[in-house]
């Protein structure tokens, strides 16, 4: 029992593979993880959901677009992408945290993801789509007993 007795104790329930993706089908906000120029980096993007991947954009040549390239061709860097929603007046949420390459989509490759009408974060020409695909999908629920 916590200290409050009137609080009740939280649970925390992992999700499995599918019910992440549910959550996060709607698209919206989540961030990405990456180690970048600086040092670790985590930005904010929009994003969609297309086929069991995460897609957004990024302006070409940018900072962002830099860091997540390895300068070998095929060769995709590692990143995390993480999107939540919490309840603070309920203190219950869940969490889904993708770990995968960032694939950046060739302009050959462009109409495969154009459909998904995901806007920029940060607005203006922002026309590179990358594309983050899952090597692994975790998930969190917290709620009250």
């Amino acid at each position: 029992m916590s200290e409050n007795a009137n609080t009740p104790e939280a649970v925390l329930e992992e999700l499995d593979r599918e019910e992440c993706l549910s959550l996060i089908s709607p698209g919206g906000i989540g961030r990405v993880a990456f180690s970048g120029a600086p040092g670790p980096t985590v930005l904010p993007v929009n994003y969609r959901v297309l086929d069991g991947t995460v897609v957004f954009r990024t302006r070409e040549g940018g900072a962002m677009d830099q860091d997540l390239r390895s300068g070998i061709r095929g060769l995709d860097i590692k990143i995390a992408f993480q999107v939540d929603h919490i309840e603070e007046a309920t203190q219950e949420g869940w969490s889904v945290l993708i770990q995968g390459a960032a694939h950046h989509i060739p302009d050959d490759e462009v109409s495969t993801v154009a459909d998904v009408d995901v806007r920029p974060w940060a607005g203006g020409d922002r026309d590179h789509y990358v594309r983050v695909i899952p090597v692994r999908i975790t998930g969190r629920r917290i709620h009250n007993l």
